[in-house]
């Protein structure tokens, strides 16, 4: 921190505290985290490639599919090489103005998320609920149209979060008990009165979380009763089988926002906060492609052929 002529100090950088813990354990977390990091890299950018390259996976649904994947290479990307930094150092510190980039690049991915779960949800109710247009609704026009839009609301969205934050003092303490540049702890340092910017925060979060996530709610609810009204158990089976791993994904993802940023401060400690985060920016990313890859025949079948192709 340094000092201005005003007597007022002000923060130039913030110290992580990370996850406290003896030498051994850092290690082990160390090599356990950056072994899922290069796991999750290596997934991710096989889903990617095998939507680009097999031509039975140039559909809307694979399209958003291989955009939730660049969204937790990016995501997973912004928070896990530092974390792994803190934790062979037991702490560490960041710059300010690194520290507002990681919570910007963090938080807009997020928030781009949020719009990309709703968006794919919509793409299973028009397959679904309207499977005789859905080529002519879910064009590549309208798919393009719909992710651009996403980007740009989860990036421009949280910009001027990120800008009204710039605006409050910091002039210590300077200690952020946590493993990354999470928007609340930063908040409770600000020496200025942040009630403004929570009440940003809490406008933005209804319009990238809240309106999402009714909107993929509404979607569930219409394609349930449009496939409980399928005559045939087949039938039920293979059009519910569509939408199974998108619904186990959003859950995941939403239980775990909800549990850090929704749930009440005072139920929680911050190593339940902690644990829920590393869920969220870690291990969420991890799981995304292993439920897609796992549940999904047509990347099964297009991972095999590759495969195949390369051997021979």
């Amino acid at each position: 921190m340094t000092l201005e002529k005003t007597n007022t100090t002000v923060v130039t950088e913030f110290i992580i505290l990370g996850f406290e813990a003896n030498h051994n354990v850092r290690i082990v977390m160390f090599i356990l985290l950056l072994l899922i990091y290069c796991f999750t890299i290596l997934m991710n950018f096989l889903i990617i490639i095998l939507v680009s390259t097999s031509r039975n996976l140039h559909t809307p649904m694979y399209f958003f599919i291989s955009q939730l994947s660049t969204t937790d290479i990016l995501l997973t990307s912004v928070i896990v090489p530092k974390m792994l930094h803190f934790l062979l150092h037991q702490r560490g510190t960041i710059a300010f103005s690194d520290c507002m980039t990681q919570l910007y690049f963090f938080a807009s991915l997020e928030s781009f998320e949020c719009l990309l779960l709703a968006v794919m949800s919509l793409d299973r109710y028009v397959a679904i609920c309207n499977p005789l247009r859905y080529t002519s609704i879910m064009t590549r026009r309208c798919c393009v149209i719909l992710i651009v839009g996403a980007w740009l609301g989860g990036f421009s969205t949280f910009f001027i979060i990120t800008l009204s934050t710039l605006m409050l003092n910091f002039c210590g303490p300077n200690i952020i008990d946590h493993f990354f540049c999470d928007f609340i702890p930063i908040l409770e340092l600000s020496c200025s009165d942040p009630h403004i910017v929570r009440m940003e925060a809490s406008l933005f979060g209804i319009i990238i979380i809240v309106i999402p996530l009714i909107l993929i709610i509404f979607s569930y609810t219409k394609i349930i009763a449009t496939i409980l009204r399928i005559p045939s158990s087949t039938g039920r089976q293979k059009a519910f089988s569509t939408c199974s791993s998108h619904l186990i994904v959003v859950s995941i993802f939403y239980w775990t926002i909800f549990g850090v940023y929704v749930l009440p401060t005072t139920e929680k400690t911050l190593s339940i906060s902690k644990i829920l985060s590393l869920l969220y920016t870690v291990f969420t990313p991890l799981i995304n492609p292993i439920i897609y890859s796992l549940k999904n025949n047509d990347i099964k079948k297009a991972l095999h052929d590759r495969v195949h192709r390369n051997v021979i």
